[in-house]
């Protein structure tokens, strides 16, 4: 079988990985666009914060394709798609032939069409990170376009090397999609404390070269301008091959599209009208395509997100329905604004279905493997949002925490799998990573994966 995927983000990079760890003898050729290996995109934001380099990103070492007999072009973007023929065109004159095609074409940011955009930076790729540290190293302010996650993370970063900035976003509070308004406004007082100037309920019109005029010709001051205004699947490739396309690449459970020889995974994917922008469900959908593809039985059922922001001296995590208010939700909710704090559960028929934790929180660990469980929550709601008023241990005890509990959820790694590693011998974090890939995702685990292994310890009587 010859297997061509087109894409080598971290959706790519992890099904090729996949399909080789189940069968060493399938035919692999990979095409990516960016000349590099692939790296965690979601710990872009730690570069700009200077607080983590560019090597350290990667996701497979360049030996890894040779290692295992995977051919790689990087830097050679598919252009074509021949179905008739089975087989793809690259914009370098190569032709692929192909039994299973996977599309794993990712997400490009949104430009907005204003006058004087390009003197502003897009923040997606490695790439980008670069231009900006290149234009901040000489820039005396920034202005970031865009009050979500990703803009978040830049300004913040931004910040952290000494650069004013302000961050303008559209909608009346920060992260609206994941966020309620006072949450927004809690977060946007925390990162004011932390050097950015959060400007919300505006409308950038043009980009100077001085910084940002907005709407009634108010002029923003920055000589660096950075956008993070959202992203859009990639499916131009898809659509001109006549696959069936609406917001994403439309798939089935198991990750096909209409075409059965072709399947689409990760963030230019659609599947049950939902288009996840998270590694997780990246993840998620490459192990299910790859047990496919080999042979095996596998089927995605959809993903529970957890959002959690990776901002340095910003604890934010939040789940689910944060915004319900039907007349069947029980909301339990705490607001110290002085503090940074903001808590919520949204609750029904007795089950976590919702969460905001804003700043630093014992209860994260908790509350996330109750709201990806699913099961019903003790009656003790203060004991939830604080944990420390609870005499009885929390559902995050490594005690208490069942084997099935998913500990990382960016790779779906349970409390079992981190047993089974320590039994055979891991009793570290890198050891357990070496394994099971836990912490290597968005690395918001690492300290539950310590805390597990630590207990272990404990327990047997073993040095850590």
């Amino acid at each position: 079988m010859r297997l061509v995927v087109v894409g080598n983000g971290m959706a790519g990079s992890r099904l090729v990985g996949e399909v080789r760890a189940r069968d060493p003898r399938v035919a692999v050729t990979v095409l990516g666009a960016e000349d590099c290996p692939p790296y965690n995109r979601v710990l872009l934001s730690n570069v700009l914060a200077g607080s983590a380099r560019p090597e350290q990103l990667r996701l497979l070492d360049p030996s890894w394709y040779g290692t295992h007999n995977v051919d790689a072009a990087l830097g050679s973007s598919a252009t074509l798609i021949d179905r008739d023929a089975g087989a793809v065109l690259t914009a370098d004159g190569r032709r692929v032939p192909y039994d299973v095609l996977v599309l794993a074409t990712g997400s490009e940011a949104i430009v907005p069409g204003i006058p004087g955009v390009r003197r502003a930076i897009p923040f997606r790729t490695l790439d980008d990170c670069r231009r900006i540290l290149r234009a901040a190293a000489d820039s005396r302010g920034a202005v970031v376009i865009g009050g979500g996650l990703l803009g978040i993370e830049a300004a913040r970063g931004l910040a952290g090397r000494g650069l004013p900035v302000t961050l303008l976003h559209l909608a009346g509070h920060l992260m609206e999609r994941q966020l309620d308004a006072e949450a927004g406004l809690v977060l946007g007082e925390t990162l004011a404390g932390l050097g950015v100037r959060v400007r919300t309920g505006v409308v950038a019109e043009e980009v100077l070269e001085e910084g940002v005029r907005l709407a009634g010709g108010e002029l923003v001051e920055g000589d660096l301008v950075v956008l993070a205004c959202g992203v859009r699947p990639v499916t131009g490739l898809a659509s001109d091959a006549g696959l069936e396309v609406r917001r994403g690449v439309v798939v089935d459970d198991e990750m096909r599209t209409d075409d059965p020889a072709v399947f689409a995974i990760g963030e230019c994917a659609e599947h049950n009208g939902t288009v996840y922008g998270l590694v997780a469900p990246a993840w998620e959908q490459a192990a299910v395509a790859a047990d496919v593809i080999t042979g095996g039985k596998a089927l995605y059922r959809g993903s529970r997100l957890v959002t959690r922001l990776k901002a340095r001296s910003v604890e934010l995590a939040a789940m689910g329905e944060t915004q319900l208010t039907d007349e069947h939700a029980e909301v339990v909710r705490f607001s110290h604004r002085a503090r940074g704090t903001y808590r919520k559960l949204v609750i029904r028929d007795g089950r976590l279905v919702g969460a905001i934790l804003l700043g630093e929180s014992d209860a994260v660990g908790t509350l996330t493997q109750l709201f990806d469980r699913g099961g019903p929550l003790p009656g003790d709601r203060a004991g939830l949002l604080f944990p420390g008023l609870s005499a009885a241990p929390q559902a995050d005890s490594p005690v208490l925490m069942p084997d099935a509990a998913r500990v990382c959820q960016c790779n779906n790694v349970t409390k079992g799998q981190i047993r089974a590693c320590w039994e055979a011998g891991a009793r570290d974090v890198a050891g357990v990573a070496a394994v099971t890939r836990a912490t290597t995702g968005c690395g918001t685990c690492r300290d539950a994966v310590a805390g597990i292994l630590g207990w272990l310890c404990d327990q047997e009587g073993v040095p850590a």
